[in-house]
C-alpha cells in the first residue's frame, strides 16, 4: 500500500480509502490510485488486515458426504454466497459421522481463525453431536438442525415429498410406492413422512417402501423389486407409480423397469427428488422436486453473518420451499 501511495503521489490513508470505497475521495484521485494498483499488481493482504481489524473475513463449513449431489451443491452455494459477501470459505469434510469427527473439524477451523461456521447436518448423528458441542464461534446449521437452538436453514423436504406424491395421486394412481433414502438421514426421513402423509390424507393404504442408499445401484435393485411386484401382486396392491427419494436412485429404477419390459409412465410412473442437471435427459425425462440450492446458500451465509454481528440474538430458522417439476416420466409428453 505504501508503494501505491508513493507512485500515485497520495497518502497511505488515501489509498486505504480508495480500497474501502470511501466516498470522501475525489474522482480523479480515485482513478489515479486504481490505475497504479493495476500497474503494480497490488493485492490487499488479508493476513495483515486481520491483524489490524481482528477479523479474518473467513467462514468455515463442516460438510458430510460431499460426493453426493445435494451436499456438493449446498457447499458450492455457500462458497458463492460467502464470496459475494466478501468472505473466504474454509471447508472441512467429515471422515465419519461421529461426535469426535465433528469436534476435530471444528477445532481445525478454530485454528485457522474463522469467524463462524456453517455445519451441514443431514444426518441424525451430526445433530446429536451438535447438541454437546461447545464452539468458540457462532454456528449455523444447514439441512436438519431446526430442532436445535441454533440458527438454521433447510429445504422443506416434507412439503416437497407431499407435492410430488399428490401429483401422482391427482393422475389417478392409488398404489404409489416409495424408494426411501438411507435411515438416519433427515432428508430421507422428511421425504418418507411427506409421502406417507399424502397417502393417509387421501384415505389410501400406505404400501411397503423399498430401502436405498442414494446410489443408482440401489435404485436399480429397488426397480427390480418393483417390476416383480407389478407381475406378482393383485391389481389393488400392484404399484402403478413410485416416488423415489432422489434422482440418482430414480435413474436406477428407470433402467430396471426398462429391462423388465415395463413402460414409463404407461405401466409405472416414476418421480424423483433433487432435479439433477441430467434429469431432463433421462429416458423418459424425470418428474422431480427441485431444490433451490442458491437460496439455501444465501440464507445460510446471511444467518451466519447476522449471528457474528449479534451472537446473543434469538435463533432464526429459515425454510426454503421446494418446486415440483413435471416431466414425461409421470405424464406422457410432460
Amino acid at each position: 500500500m505504501a508503494d501505491v501511495a508513493k507512485v500515485a503521489g497520495v497518502s497511505h490513508q488515501t489509498v486505504s480509502r480508495v480500497l474501502g470505497d470511501h466516498p470522501n475521495v475525489r474522482e480523479a484521485t480515485r482513478t489515479r490510485v486504481r490505475e497504479v494498483i493495476a500497474e503494480l499488481g497490488y493485492r490487499p493482504n488479508p493476513a495483515a488486515r486481520a491483524l489490524v481489524t481482528k477479523r479474518s473475513r473467513t467462514l468455515g463449513v463442516v460438510a458430510a458426504n460431499t460426493t453426493l449431489y445435494g451436499p456438493a451443491s449446498i457447499l458450492s452455494a455457500l462458497e458463492h454466497a460467502a464470496r459475494e459477501a466478501g468472505y473466504l470459505v474454509a471447508a472441512v469434510s467429515l471422515d465419519e459421522l461421529s461426535e469426535s469427527a465433528l469436534r476435530k473439524a471444528v477445532d481445525h477451523l478454530a485454528a485457522w481463525g474463522v469467524e463462524g461456521v456453517v455445519v451441514m447436518t443431514p444426518h441424525q448423528r451430526t445433530v446429536t453431536a451438535l447438541l454437546r458441542l461447545e464452539a468458540p464461534f457462532p454456528i449455523v446449521t444447514v439441512e436438519g438442525g431446526h430442532d436445535l437452538d441454533l440458527p438454521g436453514v433447510a429445504l422443506d423436504q416434507y412439503s416437497g415429498a407431499r407435492l410430488v406424491t399428490e401429483h401422482l395421486l391427482a393422475l389417478g394412481h392409488t398404489a404409489v410406492w416409495h424408494v426411501a433414502g438411507p435411515r438416519q438421514w433427515l432428508e430421507a426421513e422428511g421425504r418418507f413422512e411427506g409421502w406417507r402423509a399424502a397417502l393417509e390424507a387421501a384415505g389410501l393404504p400406505v404400501p411397503r417402501h423399498l430401502d436405498g442408499d442414494w446410489s443408482a445401484a440401489s435404485g436399480y435393485r429397488a426397480g427390480r423389486l418393483l417390476a416383480e411386484a407389478r407381475a406378482g401382486l393383485a391389481d389393488a396392491a400392484r404399484p402403478t407409480a413410485v416416488f423415489v427419494a432422489n434422482d440418482h436412485m430414480a435413474l436406477g429404477v428407470l433402467r430396471a423397469l426398462r429391462e423388465a419390459g415395463l413402460r414409463v409412465p404407461a405401466d409405472l410412473a416414476v418421480a424423483g427428488f433433487d432435479d439433477l442437471p441430467e434429469s431432463d435427459y433421462f429416458v423418459p425425462p424425470l418428474t422431480t422436486v427441485r431444490q433451490d440450492f442458491a437460496a439455501i446458500g444465501r440464507a445460510g451465509v446471511d444467518l451466519l453473518l447476522a449471528r457474528i454481528e449479534e451472537p446473543a440474538a434469538a435463533a432464526v430458522h429459515v425454510t426454503v420451499p421446494p418446486e415440483l417439476v413435471v416431466r414425461a416420466s409421470t405424464v406422457a409428453g410432460g
